[in-house]
């Protein structure tokens, strides 16, 4: 298990309060504005749905919750510290250690095993090799893929794809998972099974999750669900 003492730029959050706090966040595209002063809470352990028509400023969103995108105005906090504050290199280890993702292409490495896609996250947030082996193998195992551990992207099926990038958001053992339209490219059934494996395996471990979803039947995977409109949150 990954300690947080490897990871100083965490502050304690208070018991009750929000896990991560967004407040006033604007971003602009040239002349398009992609966020118009989006207030937003996640609690700790929350499964949020951030749903809405396409274009409507979700992805937008979840980058800037998760560090990748600065907004031009407003603030992100993760247990009561300031991610748009923090230099290029803190937000890169707190994206490393602190935060998880699947996207919808699961943007695994596709010469890499199984075992070594989800190895190399743990490896890169410091662990030593074998380490972070065994704790990718445990995390396959516990997602139904042990007898896969050595096979690679491209032979496997978009459903174990995307079980393989989960264990990948998780084996740091993050306090938030970011979900870019996890299923969006699966059949209904894969998609229900591989939300199913998300949302729980996240709440196992206390993550919180955002997800970004158009599926209604994905957002209803979820503890909450708030929609965003031309950058807006509907009210």
């Amino acid at each position: 298990m990954t300690s947080t003492a490897a990871h100083p730029l965490l502050e304690i959050t208070t018991p009750g309060q929000p896990r991560l706090v967004a407040r006033g966040l604007v971003k602009r595209h040239g002349a398009t504005t992609a966020l118009a002063g989006v207030d937003l809470e996640i609690g700790e352990e929350e499964s949020l749905a951030l749903t809405g028509p396409s274009g409507s400023g979700k992805s937008t969103l979840l980058h800037v919750l998760a560090g990748i995108v600065t907004p031009d105005e407003g603030t992100v906090a993760l247990r009561g510290r300031r991610v748009e504050g923090m230099s290029e290199r803190e937000r890169a280890l707190l994206r490393r250690g602190r935060f998880g993702f699947v996207f919808q292409h699961g943007q695994l490495l596709s010469e890499l095993s199984a075992l070594e896609n989800v190895a190399l996250a743990a490896m890169l947030d410091g662990e030593p090799r074998a380490y972070a082996e065994g704790l990718a193998a445990q995390w396959l195992a516990r997602l139904g893929l042990a007898g896969d551990q050595g096979r690679r992207p491209g032979e496997m099926s978009g459903g174990q794809v995307q079980r393989v990038a989960v264990a990948r958001a998780l084996v740091t053992r993050p306090d938030v998972v970011f979900a870019d339209e996890p299923a969006g490219l699966l059949d209904e059934a894969t998609s229900r099974e591989v939300l199913r494996v998300l949302v729980d395996s996240t709440r196992a471990i206390g993550a919180s999750l955002v997800v970004v979803t158009r599926d209604p039947l994905v957002a209803g995977w979820c503890d909450r669900r708030v929609e965003l409109r031309d950058g807006r949150l509907d009210p």
